[in-house]
């Protein structure tokens, strides 16, 4: 069976990690079976908001599981669930009242967005499983069949067979869903388990913003769950840092210490203070055995590298492989890295390192689908640089804004005139924009700005990152800025794009980082 996420989503209830582990051994090979883990119901049938424990899914049924840990009892009506700490809920709703009602919850909301012949074919059902009690009595609410308790645990797989039987033939129906059928009832299910925190989302932010795996991403996460060492490649945008997060959540959640690596100072203190996962260590790799001493691990048991393009050289592959269990060579790893040519902000990448790591027994992943920028900024990107981003963007967007400066008096007025049309007639908040340049601020076109302007700028360092993004408008070098991205971008003291060679490096990495709004303020080039 198929269990989606991987791995269970952070419960206190060991009940329901018992059941995950066992519908994960179940139906072995058999991948037309999926159960699901914590399912978030936008429709139910009473609540505003309700939840399913488990769900499995597969062409002969549809399965709602309420898992009940801990002891439980009913008296005069009244359901007592007693945990094992000794503290004790009380429900007038059982876990078979629970169940359907969660179940009716579910078809609504299919019912609402599938083909009516998916609905009307599939055989629904619901169970519950009590791991570790019995319910001594019977009552006219439920129907033995429908639940498994302690002293049965052991044979859920053989339980499950017989509750599918018994809802068929309560049915009456021998239909099965086809493969088509079943697949798009599995893609509309999997983005309410597969949604994840996009990494400009601040914890705190008052907008819900919630970004959904794309297919190729989610084909991704699968794989790493099942290959140890995974080389995953793509264009800037294609959410490598943010499945690099994914992947550390997943890992730390069966238990492992891990290891995270990246070059970048700025990206390494921008991920440390907003993600902070129990197990989750993020490193420089140059300081890989300083982190393992200092959180009392001799050797990790995996690691992630991101931006690790950055980091394939054999002094930094050194470093890691210290501190990995297993090495590079036998030990669980995946390195993110983009398939583009940076060479010019960190070294290039050396071929012995390379030759190395492809040695390994390993399995490459390659991220064709762009999830931060919008079609405009994707497209110019890829037509005046030629770089591979991948493909579709995150929506249209607004047009991209771009001027040439024949003097710097130009420069400066065009700048000025960008930053008041994005904020006052724009509307976007003086924190959604950064500005990017080659050099530092001092040389930079931006120190010329007028006093109110400057006012408003915050020169970004490594310690900044631990509350980017700031209250005002943020200015950084494009070097210190890979990895890391706002809703506005301005790139200012470059050439126009893809005029002279040596500077589309930095145009890559300067465009790819705008979310939704890319201004140039371009310097005529000689």
């Amino acid at each position: 069976m198929i269990m989606i996420p991987t791995a269970p989503y952070a419960t206190r209830s060991k009940a329901e990690k018992r059941v995950f582990d066992r519908l994960r051994l179940i139906f072995e090979g058999d991948n037309s079976c999926t159960g699901f883990h914590s399912l978030n119901l936008t429709r139910h049938a009473y609540k505003r908001f309700g939840e399913i424990d488990f769900l499995f899914v597969s062409c002969r049924a549809l399965i709602v599981l309420e898992v009940k840990g801990g002891r439980v009892g009913c008296r005069d009506g009244v359901w007592h669930y007693t945990n094992g700490s000794g503290d004790v809920n009380t429900s007038r709703e059982g876990p078979f009242k629970q169940a359907e009602s969660a179940l009716h919850g579910l078809m609504k909301n299919l019912r609402a967005n599938l083909p009516e012949k998916i609905c009307s074919e599939i055989t629904i059902g619901y169970g519950v499983i009590c791991p570790e009690c019995e319910i001594q009595i019977q009552g006219a609410e439920w129907d033995p069949h429908v639940l498994l308790e302690t002293r049965n645990f052991n044979g859920l797989e053989g339980w499950l067979e017989r509750l599918i039987k018994y809802w068929r033939e309560k049915d009456h129906k021998n239909r099965e869903l086809d493969n088509a059928s079943l697949k798009v009832l599995k893609r509309y299910l999997r983005p309410e388990f597969e949604a994840v925190i996009p990494l400009h989302v601040v914890v705190g932010d008052t907008e819900e913003w919630v970004a959904k795996l794309t297919e190729d991403q989610m084909s991704m996460v699968d794989t790493v769950a099942v290959n140890p060492r995974v080389l995953c490649s793509g264009g800037a945008g294609t959410g490598k840092t943010f499945l690099a997060l994914e992947v550390a959540r997943r890992w730390t959640a069966q238990g492992y210490n891990v290891l995270l690596a990246c070059r970048s100072p700025w990206l390494k203190r921008y991920l440390e203070s907003r993600f902070v996962i129990p197990g989750l260590v993020v490193t420089l790799a140059s300081a890989a055995e300083i982190s393992a001493r200092r959180s009392g691990i001799s050797k990790f048991d995996a690691l992630i590298v991101d931006e690790g393009q950055d980091l394939i050289d054999m002094e930094s592959l050194d470093h890691l492989e210290k501190v990995l269990k297993g090495g590079l060579e036998e030990g669980q790893w995946c390195f993110f890295y983009d398939i583009n040519n940076q060479a010019g902000l960190f070294s290039a990448p050396e071929q012995e390192a390379i030759e190395l790591l492809e040695s390994f027994s390993h399995t490459k992943i390659p991220l064709g689908t762009n999830c931060r920028n919008t079609r405009v900024i994707l497209e110019k990107v890829q037509n005046t640089l030629s770089a591979d981003m991948g493909v579709r963007g995150v929506g249209e967007g607004p047009a991209i804004r771009e001027c040439i400066a024949n003097t710097d008096e130009e420069t400066v007025s065009f700048l000025e005139r960008e930053i008041i049309e994005i904020t006052e007639r724009g509307g976007l908040a003086h924190s959604a924009i950064t500005i990017l340049s080659h050099l530092p601020f001092e040389r930079s076109s931006a120190a010329l700005l007028p006093d109110k302007l400057q006012n408003k700028i915050v020169v970004l360092d490594e310690f900044s990152m631990r509350s980017f993004p700031p209250n005002g408008i943020s200015y950084s070098e494009i070097g210190s800025f890979k990895g890391l991205e706002n809703e506005a971008i301005i790139v200012i003291d470059l050439p126009p794009p893809g005029i002279k060679e040596q500077h589309n490096t930095m145009h890559y990495v300067a465009m790819s980082r705008a979310r939704a709004l890319l201004s140039i303020v371009a310097i005529k080039s000689e």
